[in-house]
């Protein structure tokens, strides 16, 4: 099943914001995307109705599964695309705001030639 491009944008962000810090919270996604909290709100009753993400008494949001793969899948895509730009000579904050736009719309064939191909490149 294929999400939306903005619940992939919350589940990299919870991923990235879990790598930073031990708990995430709503109010911690609304910083890092500079989104109001209750768009966020209801983005994550959302996600937790779908299965891709999981609020404990506290709030804190972690992602399930079925969350995590996609989250890593668009991060891994976020960081190729973005390093790939960026060695072409794109200003890296441009490379940055272009990697998140191609993140989502790229085919995995072209993805996965993408990442051999910048493989072979850090290798010579």
């Amino acid at each position: 099943m294929r999400i939306y491009q903005s619940a992939e944008d919350y589940l990299e962000t919870i991923l990235v914001l879990q790598k930073r810090q031990p708990q995430v919270r709503a109010i911690d996604i609304a910083a890092e995307l500079s989104y109001s909290k209750p768009s966020v709100s209801v983005a994550m009753k959302n996600l937790r109705t779908g299965g891709y993400v999981a609020v404990d008494q506290y709030g804190h949001i972690t992602l399930l599964d079925k969350g995590r793969e996609i989250a890593e899948k668009i991060y891994e895509r976020h960081t190729l695309l973005t390093d790939w730009l960026a060695a072409l000579g794109v200003d890296p904050q441009v490379a940055a705001e272009d990697a998140c736009r191609i993140e989502h719309v790229i085919s995995d064939e072209t993805f996965s030639a993408l990442k051999t191909h910048a493989g072979r490149r850090a290798d010579t």
